[in-house]
This record gives structure tokens, C-alpha cells and sequence, in this order.
């Protein structure tokens, strides 16, 4: 409740503030030679853009009475920001994409945004794009979907497979105890290296435990929910459990919370978060890192008692397409009519993935033939695809910036660095998150 306050508060100022701009974020027909104009703003990624761009035309060929004008969408201040700056002056475009499930969950308690499901033909885009599985966890709390993904990246972890041979194992480990045998002898043969290194581990800022805590919680918990319908309902075994484990890396010194440059690529680290984006950037700066040669991709670490479980759950960095309640019912037809054109085509979700290299949001991409040929040259992009139904998208709340705050503040960090024992962090953490929902 209080977030929508303070939403619509902004939007308000936002509004008076914008009384001399072009109201509407859509043109209709008449003012378009009689076509219907669909504004999309793309991600702010070249790549996107270019791609969207593409996809623009080739449908306006077969439907002639549609514009599809895509822009990229403005990062200044933030994108975020741009958004809600477009709905209070009433300029929003038709639909945009690069939206997270929570950044949705803020527009969707604005009513700034539509409910899919209640779109003619979107289900049929769920159909046509084999996506049913993965869907799953993008519903919100109401029971709508807001967001029609457009990737979905699991974040899951690398291993130094090199360094894993030189000390006995073939394979990187799968539970809690087993890392911490692997961390035991890798002090013993090399005392300076880590099993993770990075300076984010002892940074409270929210959105960076989307790349540690939830990775961890969400393969613990087999993807439990951390809060719904605004309550606060986190796996309290799950979420103690996580910190015990971190806390365990601490206590054996095998964690670094200090700034390094690139630690797991120069092997000051063994294991690490890994997310699709990080290869291109490897083809440049480190063409020695070869898949199945010195490195490996894997689903995160279980507890112990989960050692034989299969589709281990984690967190999905993904980001998708809403459409703005601004639209016209003919702009919502055509924009939906448009995306169905795009994505019951699996040739296009090839498209985006090799100008991207993003994963798209289906469940099929291993199965798909369509796809076979970029994964024998893909190796390791393979394995994102096949975790993309295992993979838990944001917390659908409009307030998720102070709720993962407080998980930095009260537990995550203060384990991290050693200043809380995990069940005192539970009971801290348990106490804040209540009180922040209740506002």
C-alpha cells in the first residue's frame, strides 16, 4: 500500500509537471493513413533494438494496415524512471519490453499496465511459442500475468574445472558439504584462493542479491516463494540454511568480499556466478576460457538432503514485454497480433539468441531443431536453455526494493561478514520484513 502511495504520488507530480506535453502515447487511425500505430520501446541494448527493428518490418509487409515504430527506450535517469515519467504525462507507448516481474509488480498496482490474459490471443502466444512450463512462475499474486517474457536467463555458477582436476575431482560438486571438502583441499594445495570471490557478496544494495541469495534460496527451497500477496512467506529451513552455508564459507576463508578484478577467469576463485552475457565478453578478454576444457556450467549448490535432486531450482534474470493500460483496444489487438507473428515463429527466437546471445523464455530450445546447430556451437549456452523452466523470475511486489534491502542489512551481509549467526539473521530478517510489509 505504501508503495502504490508513493507510485501514484510521483505520478502525480510527474503529471503536473508535464501539462504542455502531447498527450496520448498512440495515434489513431485517421492521424495514420488509416493504419493502426503500435509504439514499442525496445531494451536499451543495441542488439534489441536491431532486432525488434527487424521484426517490425518483415510484419508490416504482411500487415500493411499496422505501423510498428520502434525507439529504444531511454536509460536517463533510469529506464524505470522513463517508464513512469511516459505514463503520468500520458505519452507511454503501446507496449515495451526490458520489464521485470517486480518493476511490473509497481506497474500493475498503478493499473498502468494490462492484464494479458484478459488479451485476445495471448494464450495463443503461450501456445505457439511452447512457453506453458515456464510461464508458471510469472504469474502474480492476483492471478494475472502482466509480463510476456522475452528471455530468461538462469543464473547459474561456474566452476574452474582445471583447478577442480588438480585437486582429485572430475566434476564440480552439487551440495553444501561437498564444496566445503572441495574448499578444504583447495586451502591445502593453493592457501590464497577462494571457492568465491566477489565484492558484491558484502554489499547490502538490493538488487544484488538477485546473483547470490536467490540463486541459493531458490535451489533450496525448490523455488519457494520469498513474499506473496504481500506477506511475508520465505522457507525459513531454506533461507537458514543458505546462510549456514555461507557462513561456513566465511568461517574456512573461503569467500572474498574484496574487489578483485575478474577473479574467477585469472583463478583466484574457483566457482562463481555465471550469467550468458559474460561469454561474448570472454571471446575478447579471455579466449583461453574454453568450456569442458578448464571451466564448467552448473545449477547452484543444494543443501545435503537434496543431493539427489534433478531440475534444481534458481533465480531467472529475465525481462519481458507488458502492454500500457493507455493503449487503445485496436493498439492492444495489433501489438498482441504483432508479438504472435514474432514468437510462432521459432526461427526468430533463433535470430534474437544469435544477435543477443539472451535465452529466450521457452522450454523447448534443446529439443527444438531449430536450435540444434547453435548449440553443438554453443556448448555452454545449452546448459541456460535447459534450466530456463527451472528458473524463478523476480518477486512480484511492488515494494521488492526495501524487501531485498533489508535481506542485504539484516542477514545476507551481516553472515557474509561474520556478524550474525544464521538463525539470529533469520529472526532479524523474519521481524524487519513483517514490520516493512505491514506499511
Amino acid at each position: 500500500m505504501k508503495m502504490k502511495k508513493i507510485v501514484c504520488a510521483v505520478l502525480s507530480v510527474a503529471a503536473a509537471g508535464s501539462l504542455l506535453t502531447a498527450c496520448g502515447g498512440g495515434s489513431s487511425a485517421d492521424e495514420n493513413d488509416g493504419k493502426t500505430k503500435v509504439t514499442f520501446w525496445a531494451a536499451p541494448n543495441p542488439t534489441q533494438v536491431k532486432f525488434w527493428k527487424q521484426m517490425a518490418t518483415a510484419y508490416e509487409k504482411e500487415n500493411p494496415d499496422v505501423d510498428i515504430e520502434v525507439t529504444q527506450m531511454k536509460e536517463s535517469p533510469s529506464s524505470e524512471a522513463t517508464v513512469q515519467s511516459a505514463i503520468a504525462s500520458d505519452t507511454a507507448p503501446t507496449m515495451s519490453e526490458n520489464i521485470n516481474r517486480s518493476f511490473a509488480a509497481q506497474l500493475a498496482d498503478s493499473e498502468a499496465i494490462v492484464p494479458l490474459n484478459e488479451v485476445d490471443g495471448f494464450d495463443k502466444i503461450i501456445e505457439e511459442r511452447n512457453m506453458t512450463e515456464s510461464m508458471e512462475g510469472w504469474e502474480f499474486s492476483d492471478g494475472n500475468q502482466y509480463v510476456l517474457p522475452v528471455y530468461s536467463n538462469p543464473i547459474l555458477f561456474g566452476w574452474r574445472t582445471d583447478i577442480l582436476n588438480e585437486l582429485g575431482y572430475s566434476e564440480p560438486p552439487k551440495t553444501y558439504s561437498e564444496a566445503l571438502e572441495v574448499g578444504k583441499k583447495l586451502k591445502e594445495k593453493y592457501p590464497d584462493k577462494v571457492l568465491w570471490a566477489k565484492g558484491d557478496l558484502g554489499d547490502p544494495t538490493a538488487w544484488m542479491r538477485w546473483f547470490d541469495f536467490f540463486p541459493l534460496y531458490d535451489a533450496a527451497s525448490d523455488g519457494a516463494a520469498f513474499v506473496e500477496n504481500n506477506q511475508f512467506v520465505a522457507d525459513k529451513d531454506a533461507t537458514i540454511d543458505t546462510l549456514s552455508f555461507m557462513s561456513d564459507l566465511a568461517d574456512q576463508k573461503l569467500l572474498l568480499t574484496d574487489q578483485v578484478t575478474d577473479p574467477f577467469e585469472t583463478g583466484t576463485s574457483i566457482m562463481t556466478d555465471l550469467g550468458p552475457w559474460t561469454f561474448p565478453n570472454w571471446a575478447e578478454k579471455y579466449p583461453d576460457m574454453v568450456f569442458g576444457e578448464n571451466y564448467t556450467v552448473s545449477s547452484p549448490l543444494v543443501p545435503d538432503d537434496m543431493k539427489d535432486a534433478e531440475d534444481v531450482k534458481t533465480y531467472a534474470d529475465a525481462k519481458g514485454i507488458v502492454i500500457y493500460s493507455q493503449a487503445s483496444k485496436e493498439e492492444q489487438k495489433a501489438a498482441i497480433d504483432f508479438l504472435t507473428f514474432v514468437y510462432s515463429d521459432a526461427k526468430n527466437d533463433l535470430k534474437f539468441l544469435e544477435m543477443t546471445n539472451l535465452i529466450p523464455a521457452r522450454d523447448d530450445a534443446t529439443e527444438n531443431e531449430t536450435f540444434t546447430a547453435f548449440f553443438e556451437e554453443n556448448p555452454q549456452l545449452k546448459v541456460y536453455a535447459e534450466n530456463v523452466p527451472n528458473a524463478i523470475p523476480a518477486m512480484d511486489n511492488a515494494n521488492y526494493n526495501d524487501i531485498q534491502q533489508i535481506l542485504g542489512e539484516e542477514a545476507w551481509v551481516p553472515v557474509v561478514t561474520g556478524k550474525k549467526e544464521p538463525e539470529k539473521a533469520w529472526t532479524d530478517l523474519s521481524k524487519a520484513e513483517k514490520e516493512e510489509l505491514k506499511k
